[in-house]
């Protein structure tokens, strides 16, 4: 399911795998701690037919500095457990140590 990965993160040249433990209907939109091979991501849209996925690419493109169609959902669109590929991120989390 993770693509054999160590970590939460991977990186395929420019594009950053990411797997998500996501949190919907949280107060506010923020990233927290890393649980395992997952990074805890909270959004405060509800859990109704993937609108909290769509809340998290949202997010996700905003913390990352990046276009909405640099982020594509590898799968969980209606799950808490989820994989993202974000294309060339701008700018990473202090839980991502590097760019390469």
């Amino acid at each position: 399911m993770y693509d054999k990965m160590n970590s939460f993160y991977s990186w395929e040249k420019d594009t950053l795998r990411l797997n998500v433990l996501g949190t919907p209907g949280a107060k506010q939109n923020k990233i927290g701690k890393i649980k395992g091979y997952q990074l805890k991501v909270n959004v405060n849209c509800a859990a109704e037919k993937g609108k909290a996925t769509q809340c998290m690419i949202k997010f996700l493109a905003k913390e990352f500095k990046v276009k909405i169609s640099d982020i594509t959902l590898v799968f969980g669109q209606t799950s808490i457990n989820k994989q993202f590929l974000i294309r060339s991120p701008k700018q990473l989390p202090a839980c991502i140590d590097n760019l390469n």
